[in-house]
């Protein structure tokens, strides 16, 4: 009997990706499972027939192999952030001629999310990550209608818009918004963050989810967001995008390949514009000063 919370596999696709069943409901007279990716930023519904539920050693299996692929992303940030760090440091310390006597200031961000499960994976990453971070658990559909007044209270550099979505093609061309399940609401919440804060440099947008409507999100005021060959997207990506934004320097530009190499979709579920850093360094920093 499958029950909700369980984690289960759709026969229908080989059980290719694990779901948490969320919700159990008659849709047409017909029992379906409301499912969420383990792992992706994916919803969708299957009749109760499709799904199997899978076993201990297959769900360990499967997760060890996303587990490793996540360090291994992880690892490669570490490293794109050390080096920024390192190059900051030569620049203000006149190639390392003059004491260390400055601080920085990375971007802060506020990361609002559909999903509790995927926020606290994703608030452990950017702690891992150094980045400050506000996080919120906020239904899609609910977003837009929040975010003027979140933006308010938290004064963000970086802005996370995300959760769930899919495409369905049942609903329409891959052209059409309302074929997604909640690439519109996402579409609303940027434009109403772009009425608050209009500069693409003041405020740095990511918004979208698993197969969303990529090319609306970025018309609507996005610098970065998913999906453009509408594939599935890991939970942790937008985390990876907004901790390089968060650590370039605002005089830098980032180009949007190395934002993308190192996630672990990569371009075909990512992308975006050209986009200043928000990292700030000022002067002088006196340890002393905090102490008392």
């Amino acid at each position: 009997m499958i029950e909700t919370n369980m984690i289960v596999g759709r026969l229908s696709y080989q059980c290719d990706i694990l779901f948490r069943v969320i919700d159990v409901k008659e849709i047409d007279g017909r029992e379906m499972a409301i499912l969420s990716g383990k792992d992706y930023r994916l919803v969708a519904d299957a009749p109760m027939e499709d799904l199997i539920l899978i076993s201990e050693s297959d769900r360990l299996k499967k997760t060890t192999e996303v587990r490793s692929l996540e360090e291994q992303s992880f690892e490669l940030f570490r490293q794109d952030i050390d080096l920024i760090h390192l190059a900051q440091e030569y620049k203000e310390t006149s190639r390392y001629r003059r004491e260390h006597d400055y601080f920085q200031m990375p971007g802060r961000v506020l990361h609002l999310d559909g999903d509790p499960f995927y926020l606290k994976k994703c608030l452990d990453l950017y702690e891992k990550l150094g980045v400050t971070v506000n996080g919120v658990h906020c239904d899609e559909k609910e977003m837009h209608l929040r975010i003027a007044s979140l933006i308010e209270q938290y004064r963000p550099d970086i802005l996370v818009i995300t959760g769930h979505d899919a495409y369905s093609k049942a609903k329409g061309k891959k052209i059409d918004l309302n074929a997604y399940r909640h690439s519109k609401y996402f579409v609303e919440t940027v434009k109403e963050a772009r009425r608050k804060v209009p500069n693409l440099d003041q405020l740095v947008i990511f918004a979208g989810a698993c197969q969303s409507h990529f090319e609306s999100l970025i018309f609507a005021g996005a610098n970065f967001a998913s999906s453009p060959l509408r594939v599935n997207i890991h939970a942790l990506d937008p985390v990876y995008i907004v901790a390089k934004i968060s650590f370039t320097p605002f005089m830098d530009r980032i180009n949007v390949w190395d934002v993308l190499r190192n996630t672990l979709t990569g371009e075909k579920g990512l992308g975006g514009i050209e986009t200043k850093g928000v990292l700030r360094t000022g002067m002088p920093f006196e340890p002393s000063t905090l102490e008392e």
